[in-house]
């Protein structure tokens, strides 16, 4: 899978913000907190049109079965169909909107407020 230019400048923030030093983990992180949301993405075209590029075992390190089967339960739920095409779209703008989260001004600084931002509201009220 390609990364698009547009998400590689983020993710290079990313990085240098949390100290988080692989991007196929943050690419993960990404794509749970955008599968939480309970609307679907915006259909958008997203490019994949950098040189980033990773493989699905990559992508999802150990767990790389588990992060095949989260788009295809989350696209049966959204009505979308499970084909490959509408998969891979899915995914990736699941992972763009992720990315766009994650990385907008302020909105991460720390691993702890990235674990905060997964956690939900009851992170802060603790």
């Amino acid at each position: 899978m390609k990364v698009s230019t547009g998400a590689k400048e983020p993710l290079i923030r990313l990085k240098a913000r949390t100290g988080i030093a692989h991007r196929n983990v943050l690419c993960r992180w990404a794509f749970g907190l955008s599968l939480r949301q309970p609307a679907p993405p915006a259909a958008i075209d997203v490019a994949a049109d950098s040189h980033l590029e990773m493989t699905w075992p990559v992508f999802g390190g150990e767990a790389h079965e588990l992060y095949l089967a989260l788009p295809k339960q989350r696209c049966a739920r959204d009505g979308l169909g499970t084909s490959e095409d509408v998969l891979a779209r899915q995914f990736r703008l699941h992972l763009r909107r992720g990315i766009a989260s994650l990385a907008a001004p302020q909105a991460l600084r720390s691993i702890a407020q990235l674990v905060q931002l997964a956690l939900g509201e009851e992170a802060h009220k603790g």
